[in-house]
Parts: structure tokens; C-alpha cells; sequence
């Protein structure tokens, strides 16, 4: 099964960042910070409303329940949308009947996005640390993926754009590789045995 990680990997990063700010007329410098400060909890479960209203503080503009909607689904439609070399190689390996997954930190709002987008049919099981209460490179993470993915670590090729989540991943037992562009992950599942040369 070839897994994968959302956020600068099937969906670019940045976008968000950039459609927010202009929707909130800042600048993307002073949004990034407590857009990222308060990531963590959001991805564990928190509502939209706990995350954008502590951000709308910092940035002194105070939000009603419209702006906080809105926003979330900026942010929700700009990270479950695909990156082009993403897609292009998703539908080969579609073509080829391998399996796929996705196991992501990602709010709750985002991981309800994502099981609505129809990309997101040609995939067996979708992990979230939404779902779970754990967050990647937890340890325990890849053990309870291992379980909604119902696959032995050994049988899990991922990908995820930060080392540190492919270390945890590889010392869990799967074949984690850092991704770097559709192409060089495309050498690797040739490699790995899942696409041909």
C-alpha cells in the first residue's frame, strides 16, 4: 500500500496561507505565525472556532461565525486541493490497482473536506490525527494507521515532506521516503516494485 501525507505532498503548501491573508487583507508574514502556533491543536481535534478565533485576536480583527466558516473553507479547499505532479501520479498508480492511503495531521474540517473530494474514491483508508488524538511522529500514530490500514508496517510505502514524520515511519518498520516532486517519488515506487520504470 503506498500512503500518503497531505500538506506539501498531495496538496502544495502555501496556497492557504496566501488565498487567507488576502481574505483577511494582511500580509502572509503576519498571518504565518499564529496560523502555525495554533496548528497543533487544531489537527488534534480542536474546533474552527477554538483555531480562528485566537488567530483573529492576535491579528485584531475579531470574527463572527460567518468569517470563521469562511475561513475554514478557504483553508479546507486550498489543502485538499491536488498538486498537478501529485495527481498525475496518484492516476497512474490508480491505472496500476495499487492500494493507497493517506495518513495526515489534519483538522477535523479538512479530513470531512478531504472524504467529500472525489480524488479522495481511489483510496482504501484516509487517517487523520483529527480521528485519532495523535498527531505524526508520535509513535503510536503509525501503529494505529497500521490498524485502520489493516496492513503490516512492512507492506506501507509513505510519503511525507517532512524527515522527521518519515524517521518515526521508518523506525515504525515502513518504507517512509521524504518527497521531494512526483518525479523522484515516482523512481521510488519504481524501485520499491509498485510502478514500472
Amino acid at each position: 500500500m503506498v500512503v500518503w501525507d497531505l500538506g506539501g505532498v498531495l496538496a502544495p503548501s502555501g496556497r492557504a496561507l496566501t488565498a487567507l491573508a488576502e481574505a483577511l487583507d494582511v500580509s502572509e508574514s503576519e498571518l504565518a505565525e499564529p496560523y502555525w502556533t495554533h496548528r497543533d491543536a487544531y489537527d488534534l481535534g480542536a474546533s474552527p472556532d477554538a483555531y480562528w478565533r485566537p488567530i483573529a485576536e492576535v491579528l485584531g480583527r475579531p470574527l463572527d461565525g460567518a468569517w470563521v466558516e469562511r475561513l475554514d473553507r478557504i483553508d479546507t479547499d486550498c489543502w485538499t486541493a491536488l498538486a498537478p505532479d501529485a495527481a498525475a501520479l496518484l492516476a497512474r498508480l490508480v491505472k496500476r490497482g495499487a492500494p493507497l492511503g493517506v495518513l495526515s495531521n489534519a483538522p477535523g474540517s479538512m479530513a470531512r473536506a478531504v472524504r467529500r473530494a472525489p480524488w479522495s474514491d481511489d483510496f482504501e483508508s484516509l487517517v487523520f490525527s483529527s480521528d485519532l488524538g495523535l498527531m505524526k511522529p508520535d509513535p503510536l500514530v503509525y501503529r494505529a494507521a497500521d490498524e485502520r490500514l489493516g496492513r503490516a508496517p512492512s507492506e506501507v510505502v509513505f510519503f511525507d515532506d517532512r524527515p522527521e514524520n518519515v524517521a518515526a515511519a521508518r523506525a515504525h518498520g515502513w518504507r517512509a521516503h521524504v518527497w521531494t516532486g512526483g518525479d523522484a517519488a515516482a523512481a521510488v515506487l519504481a524501485r520499491e516494485g509498485v510502478l514500472d520504470d
